[in-house]
Protein backbone atom coordinates (compact mmCIF):
# COMPACT_ATOMS: atom_id res chain seq x y z
CA UNK A 1 0.00 0.00 0.00
CA UNK A 2 1.29 3.54 -0.32
CA UNK A 3 1.44 6.59 1.37
CA UNK A 4 -0.95 8.20 -0.51
CA UNK A 5 -3.68 5.81 -0.15
CA UNK A 6 -3.17 5.07 3.46
CA UNK A 7 -3.31 8.41 3.67
CA UNK A 8 -6.52 8.37 2.09
CA UNK A 9 -7.56 5.80 4.26
CA UNK A 10 -6.41 7.13 7.54
CA UNK A 11 -8.16 10.66 6.66
CA UNK A 12 -11.70 8.72 6.26
CA UNK A 13 -11.21 6.74 8.93
CA UNK A 14 -10.41 10.17 10.95
CA UNK A 15 -13.58 11.62 9.94
CA UNK A 16 -15.30 8.90 10.44
CA UNK A 17 -14.20 8.74 13.98
CA UNK A 18 -15.18 12.75 14.07
CA UNK A 19 -18.12 12.21 12.77
CA UNK A 20 -18.92 9.48 16.08
CA UNK A 21 -18.04 12.33 18.46
CA UNK A 22 -20.10 14.56 16.72
CA UNK A 23 -23.28 12.23 16.79
CA UNK A 24 -22.15 11.71 20.25
CA UNK A 25 -22.18 15.36 21.56
CA UNK A 26 -25.57 15.98 19.30
CA UNK A 27 -27.22 13.27 21.14
CA UNK A 28 -25.94 14.22 24.78
CA UNK A 29 -27.49 17.50 23.67
CA UNK A 30 -30.88 16.11 22.36
CA UNK A 31 -30.96 14.29 25.96
CA UNK A 32 -32.53 11.21 26.52
CA UNK A 33 -35.09 10.26 23.19
CA UNK A 34 -38.35 7.99 24.02
CA UNK A 35 -39.80 6.46 21.47
CA UNK A 36 -43.59 5.52 22.15
CA UNK A 37 -45.75 7.38 19.85
CA UNK A 38 -45.56 8.97 15.91
CA UNK A 39 -45.57 12.22 17.76
CA UNK A 40 -42.80 11.52 19.99
CA UNK A 41 -40.97 9.75 16.89
CA UNK A 42 -41.18 12.83 14.73
CA UNK A 43 -40.25 15.20 17.73
CA UNK A 44 -36.94 13.36 18.15
CA UNK A 45 -36.21 13.13 14.47
CA UNK A 46 -36.69 16.72 14.31
CA UNK A 47 -34.32 17.61 17.51
CA UNK A 48 -31.37 15.43 15.66
CA UNK A 49 -32.27 17.27 12.12
CA UNK A 50 -32.05 20.78 13.91
CA UNK A 51 -29.29 19.55 16.13
CA UNK A 52 -25.94 21.71 14.55
CA UNK A 53 -23.38 18.29 15.66
CA UNK A 54 -25.63 15.93 14.09
CA UNK A 55 -25.39 17.66 10.97
CA UNK A 56 -21.97 18.50 10.77
CA UNK A 57 -21.59 14.87 11.75
CA UNK A 58 -23.39 13.42 9.21
CA UNK A 59 -21.81 15.60 6.75
CA UNK A 60 -18.49 13.90 8.12
CA UNK A 61 -19.79 10.43 7.21
CA UNK A 62 -20.78 11.71 3.48
CA UNK A 63 -16.95 12.72 2.98
CA UNK A 64 -15.73 9.83 4.90
CA UNK A 65 -17.33 7.98 2.47
CA UNK A 66 -16.37 9.14 -0.78
CA UNK A 67 -12.80 8.87 0.70
CA UNK A 68 -13.28 5.22 1.49
CA UNK A 69 -14.87 4.55 -2.10
CA UNK A 70 -11.38 6.37 -3.91
CA UNK A 71 -9.34 4.36 -1.28
CA UNK A 72 -11.62 1.07 -2.57
CA UNK A 73 -10.32 2.02 -6.37
CA UNK A 74 -6.69 1.71 -5.04
CA UNK A 75 -6.47 -1.58 -2.51
CA UNK A 76 -8.69 -4.60 -1.81
CA UNK A 77 -11.62 -4.18 0.09
CA UNK A 78 -9.57 -7.33 2.21
CA UNK A 79 -6.50 -4.95 2.87
CA UNK A 80 -8.74 -1.81 3.22
CA UNK A 81 -11.96 -3.07 5.60
CA UNK A 82 -9.73 -3.95 8.29
CA UNK A 83 -7.90 -0.58 8.33
CA UNK A 84 -11.51 0.77 9.62
CA UNK A 85 -10.08 -0.56 12.77
CA UNK A 86 -8.43 2.09 13.93
CA UNK A 87 -11.19 4.24 14.10
CA UNK A 88 -12.36 2.20 16.99
CA UNK A 89 -8.86 3.08 18.47
CA UNK A 90 -9.21 6.76 17.93
CA UNK A 91 -12.86 7.22 18.95
CA UNK A 92 -12.33 5.36 22.14
CA UNK A 93 -8.88 7.84 23.01
CA UNK A 94 -11.15 10.94 21.88
CA UNK A 95 -14.38 9.82 24.07
CA UNK A 96 -12.14 9.16 26.85
CA UNK A 97 -10.40 13.15 25.95
CA UNK A 98 -14.01 15.17 25.68
CA UNK A 99 -16.35 12.68 26.92
CA UNK A 100 -14.81 11.09 30.30
CA UNK A 101 -16.00 7.68 29.09
CA UNK A 102 -13.82 5.39 30.67
CA UNK A 103 -10.67 3.54 28.90
CA UNK A 104 -10.64 0.23 31.16
CA UNK A 105 -7.75 -2.45 31.12
CA UNK A 106 -10.03 -4.42 28.82
CA UNK A 107 -10.14 -1.65 26.50
CA UNK A 108 -6.86 -0.75 26.85
CA UNK A 109 -5.73 -4.30 25.49
CA UNK A 110 -8.69 -4.43 23.06
CA UNK A 111 -7.31 -1.26 21.77
CA UNK A 112 -3.53 -2.98 21.96
CA UNK A 113 -4.66 -5.87 19.79
CA UNK A 114 -6.22 -3.48 17.40
CA UNK A 115 -3.12 -1.80 16.66
CA UNK A 116 -1.27 -4.93 15.93
CA UNK A 117 -3.75 -6.05 13.45
CA UNK A 118 -3.49 -3.21 11.29
CA UNK A 119 -0.16 -3.18 10.98
CA UNK A 120 -0.12 -7.02 10.65
CA UNK A 121 -2.17 -6.28 7.68
CA UNK A 122 -0.79 -3.39 6.94
CA UNK A 123 2.28 -4.94 5.74
CA UNK A 124 0.35 -8.05 3.52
Amino acid sequence: MTLSTFSIIFAGVLLNSAAQLMLKAGARALGTVTLGSGASLFAAGWGAAMQPWIIVGLGCYFVSAGLWIVALTRVDVTVAYPMLSMGYVIAALLAWQFFGETLTGTRIAGIGIILAGVVVLGRG
